[in-house]
């Protein structure tokens, strides 16, 4: 009784810290954030009624192919439920009793608030304050968002690289302007991987590293406390270095998470392509398209908006611009958009609605 006594307090103590961590994403940044997300949408539409006119809009509408607008939608929802999966399978190893139906709505909920926060910094910790309601340890889901994420972005880059090769002409022609921004950003997400693969088998090769650029931000005034932030670093490094050990001792689950974010970047990859064929584009192969999409998705993480708001855009309409038929870009990009972001936040904000049981609890 006492050891459960015990499990219970760290339980709730747990809840508390996450709570503290939490709490930066309050009710008055979260209006804020969908009031900003309103004015994009808003603004986008007038910005297509102005260059594009209503007759012209409304023409392009008609002419849309749905079966592709549908075709679309199936690969956003392979997206979400290979997103779940890899979530689930890991939780489910540390508690057997996990159900997929939780797994999946803590996924939506990270679809939710990642969009609606700067860097998608809200998602994490959201997901993990609602895995604490199925009595799961903070440390736990933690450890399994860091697993899953470490695996989709490898799969990711992975993927990226070989069709980036397979297509390179392409690609280089395309991206003539922009090729060593492309070089420099697929670079850098590589050596974020090699970076996160030495924390895990050599601490001390990154300690080396960090620490001196840890103390020097402190002397520079620019870090309050560099000594306890040393200190946490090397616990954050000693518990991914637990999550490692367990990956590797999962071979057969960390392989089988591993085609399943190869899956899930092609499915989401594919939106683009499946806008792309819906206003009676042809011309350019799937595969075309992907290495596109990889290097939009490396500019929107650099973008300090919710959902990377105005850059996504942005960015959508200078690559692509030459690859779509004139006139029809702009519905494009707000078809795009729809999938992309404004369905995930709808759909999300589904998930916050209470069960019975839910109020009751």
């Amino acid at each position: 009784m006492s050891e459960n006594l015990k499990k219970e307090k760290e339980q709730k103590m747990e809840i508390e810290k996450l709570q503290q961590e939490v709490k930066p994403v309050n009710k008055k940044v979260m209006i804020f954030d969908f009031i900003l997300i309103i004015i994009i949408f808003v603004g986008l539409f007038f910005y297509m009624v102005k260059v594009d006119g209503i007759d012209n809009i409304v023409q392009i509408l008609h002419q849309v192919d749905y079966k592709w607008v549908v075709a679309g939608l199936v690969c956003l929802v392979i997206h979400w439920i290979c997103e779940a999966i890899n979530l689930h399978r890991p939780l489910k190893k540390m508690y057997p009793n996990q159900r997929f139906t939780n797994s999946f709505k803590v996924s939506m909920l990270g679809q939710l608030f990642n969009n609606i926060t700067p860097f998608s910094s809200g998602g994490q910790p959201m997901q993990a304050y609602e895995l604490t309601k199925t009595k799961k340890r903070v440390s736990d889901s933690l450890s399994a968002m860091a697993m899953k994420f470490i695996i989709t972005q490898t799969a990711l880059v992975i993927s990226t690289v070989i069709v980036i090769l397979i297509e390179f002409q392409f690609f280089a022609e395309l991206m003539q302007n922009y090729l060593w921004v492309a070089i420099v950003g697929f670079s850098l997400n590589i050596l974020a991987i090699v970076i996160v693969i030495l924390a895990g088998i050599k601490k001390k090769v990154i300690t080396f590293f960090t620490t001196p650029i840890i103390k020097l931000l402190g002397k520079i005034h620019i870090l309050k406390n560099s000594e306890n932030a040393i200190e946490k670093l090397d616990k954050s490094i000693d518990n991914f270095r637990k999550q490692f050990l367990f990956m590797k001792s999962e071979k057969k689950m960390v392989l089988k998470m591993f085609v399943t974010a190869i899956v899930q970047s092609f499915a989401y990859y594919s939106i683009t392509y499946m806008v792309y064929r819906a206003f009676g584009n042809t011309g350019i192969t799937l595969w075309q398209i992907i290495p596109i999409q990889a290097f939009l998705l490396l500019i929107m993480t650099f973008i300090p908006t919710p959902g990377s708001g105005l850059g996504a855009e942005g960015g959508f309409y200078l690559l692509f611009n030459s690859v779509f038929q004139q006139g029809t870009i702009n519905m494009s990009i707000l078809f795009w958009r729809l999938y992309t972001f404004y369905l995930p936040i709808m759909v999300g904000a589904l998930f916050l609605i209470p069960t019975k049981g839910g109020k009751k609890k």
